[in-house]
């Protein structure tokens, strides 16, 4: 028979473990930008980044094209959108409920210069386009500069 030392802190470290778990995904999001992706009411959005042009396509399925609203102030651009909520009826037995509804918005910063008058935006299958041609000087140029000495 095994002697073993009884140590009365053994069962409070995994509870501190177990505390500290439920707080770091409770508030990932606040730290990580990347997690708040993923919390409900957020919508994906991928952006690529050519020498010509920003292209950013948004998912925004089931949403109407006259409640989707793209706004660009100053280097700002904001993606906003509306579901509305369909009315319940009288005694339906719904057994989920997932969609959401309400309001629902992304911002970002651009970092570069664009022709404001040659944005575009194209809504299709649930799919939002935006382009944003670059302006030109934005476009990286190679530039050899004199070295005094």
């Amino acid at each position: 028979m095994a002697l073993v030392k009884w140590d009365p802190f053994r069962d409070l470290s995994g509870l501190q473990s177990s505390i500290n778990r439920l707080f770091d995904d409770s508030f990932r999001f606040w730290r990580e930008p990347e997690a708040a992706l993923t919390q409900e009411g957020a919508f994906p959005v991928d952006i690529k980044d050519t020498p010509g042009e920003l292209l950013i396509k948004a998912e925004l399925p089931g949403f109407n094209k006259d409640n989707i609203k793209v706004i660009l102030t100053d280097n700002l651009l904001t993606i906003r959108a509306e579901r509305q909520k369909e009315e319940k009826e009288e005694n339906a037995n719904y057994l989920r409920v997932e969609r959401s509804y309400g309001s629902f918005s992304r911002s970002f910063t651009l970092n570069m210069p664009v022709k404001q008058d040659k944005l575009r935006a194209h809504y299709h299958d649930g799919v939002l386009e935006i382009t944003l041609p670059k302006e030109e000087d934005a476009r990286k140029k190679e530039i050899n500069i004199n070295i005094e000495g």
